[in-house]
């Protein structure tokens, strides 16, 4: 299809279907009549020679057609939104922007509520979608446009991304209190001796415990992989299993006294979280409010952490470089 035959706001009607999965509540988030709503459903069709939307129940059910073009039409919307609105300044108190960011579920759990507070407060109108990407899709996605801004560690990046460390965190073991081993955990043998939980979404695991216990010709085995790192405190607490996660995480559930910190048999274990972005939102103003937010979200929310740790003591002080002081 020519291009100026296209009346791009099928492609914001789209986009409200796509989300409500509704025709009258997709009018609604627009300003239209369900009439109008339905009108703009069969010129899409027309246009993409699809169905798009298919009655199942009370919703619509998108087909594998209206799925693949999902993420791209929301890039695209995205790019349209910066080119009009560039022009002018950005008033976080009146945007309707949208923006996509890449979390983990360990980095939503931390920056998400101090985050929010500020956006409710700051800019109502403003809308943040999380999603968890592996390291290599979220450069992919970085780059594509998929995703504004990303939150992470040690990823692997072109030139045309950049970074900006944000806070810092270190690799720390933990095990239940009145673990069996609890007081010799810093011992590889006894370390490697234990069941160990892995979380399968994440490379810290792999960065700060598996690479460097192979430099010392050691391996670990897992008893229990997991895809997130939500599940495994609790997990933790409640057998002997140990795991090697990130302090700033740990601190919070080590708060309830159920589960103990220890400094792992191995020397590196500091690293930064940072923020990335693609090098053409760099003067975006929208985007530079945005990585603000979360810059502070991260300042507080990592500030906290470190205070509860501290504050309850409940940091086994194997090794001074974790703090704290002995249960």
């Amino acid at each position: 299809m020519n291009l100026r035959q296209l009346d791009l706001n099928l492609l914001v009607a789209l986009d409200a279907l796509l989300k409500a999965r509704h025709v009258t509540r997709a009018g609604r988030m627009l300003g239209i009549g369900q009439p109008a709503m339905s009108a703009a459903l069969q010129r899409l069709r027309a246009v993409f020679d699809d169905d798009l939307l298919v009655k199942q129940g009370r919703e619509m059910v998108p087909t594998a057609r209206a799925l693949e073009l999902e993420p791209e039409l929301r890039r695209v919307l995205r790019e349209v939104e910066r080119l009009v609105g560039e022009r002018e300044a950005f008033d976080p108190g009146r945007s309707a922007r949208s923006f996509v960011v890449r979390l983990s579920d360990l980095l939503s759990f931390l920056l998400l509520p101090h985050a929010v507070a500020t956006i409710s407060r700051e800019a109502p109108g403003i809308a943040l979608e999380a999603l968890h990407l592996s390291p290599e899709a979220t450069v992919d996605a970085l780059e594509s446009g998929r995703v504004d801004l990303a939150v992470s560690t040690g990823l692997s990046v072109p030139a045309s991304i950049c970074a900006s460390a944000v806070c810092r965190d270190e690799v720390v073991a933990v095990s239940r209190r009145g673990h069996p081993a609890v007081d010799r955990l810093c011992d590889v043998d006894v370390f490697l001796a234990q069941r160990h939980i892995k979380v399968a979404q994440s490379p810290i695991d792999d960065r700060f415990a598996d690479r460097q216990l192979a430099k010392q010709g050691r391996t670990r085995s897992a008893a229990l992989t997991v895809p997130h790192w939500l599940a495994v405190p609790p997990i933790v607490a409640t057998s002997d299993m140990i795991a090697t996660m990130p302090a700033s995480l740990a601190r919070r559930y080590a708060a309830d006294g159920h589960i103990v910190l220890h400094r792992p048999p191995f020397p590196e274990t500091r690293f930064d979280w940072s923020l990335y972005w693609h090098r053409r939102h760099t003067g975006d103003q929208g985007h530079m409010w945005l990585r603000g937010v979360l810059t502070t979200a991260a300042a507080d929310a990592f500030r906290l952490g470190a205070e509860t740790g501290d504050e309850t003591g409940t940091v086994q002080r194997l090794n001074p470089a974790v703090g704290g002081t002995m249960p």
